[in-house]
């Protein structure tokens, strides 16, 4: 049996698929009490992200989804870090999962020339925090966000990293 991560760019035909593995680890896992109706953008992933420039991507595992990420092009070289997400089982350093994922999202940034990446994220998600802090992001107020980051009403933490132009 392969068990081998594959990413690729995702569209709207798994929009069922993505909805399911998110709102089970954000109503299950976490107990977040967040619905699709407060993240419509999963309803067309086509029409949110890849119209404007970004990207949606998909991990697999024997045609499994395990995971998540998605880049919204904001123009002003700068993009948002959205639906990052990885089925427990499929976390950690064994899979690397989450960081496939952001390097793929880092590597397309860079492609474009986005050098701004910011994102928000909600408080108990205290991993997520930790492993972004990793990967060089900085936590920063609300307040500092540029003014054409597409706020979500759920987000109370917000982190940014500047990738080098190079």
């Amino acid at each position: 049996m392969n068990t081998s991560l594959a990413i690729k760019p995702i569209h709207n035909e798994y929009c069922g698929q993505v909805i399911n593995l998110i709102l089970n680890i954000q109503q299950v896992e976490f107990g977040l009490s967040i619905t699709i109706n407060q993240q419509p953008d999963l309803l067309d992933i086509d029409a949110n992200y890849h119209l404007g420039g970004g990207c949606f991507w998909g991990a697999f595992v024997n045609d499994e989804l395990v995971g998540t990420i998605a880049l919204i092009n904001t123009g002003h070289h700068s993009g948002c870090i959205r639906k990052m997400f990885v089925k427990k089982e499929f976390r950690g350093k064994e899979w690397g999962t989450a960081q496939k994922l952001l390097d793929v999202l880092l590597q397309y940034c860079r492609s474009l020339k986005i050098t701004h990446i910011q994102l928000g994220t909600v408080a108990p998600l205290k991993a997520a925090h930790r492993f972004y802090e990793r990967n060089g992001f900085q936590q920063i107020d609300k307040k500092e966000l540029p003014a054409h980051f597409p706020l979500m009403l759920t987000d109370t933490m917000f982190f940014e990293l500047h990738l080098s132009e190079s």
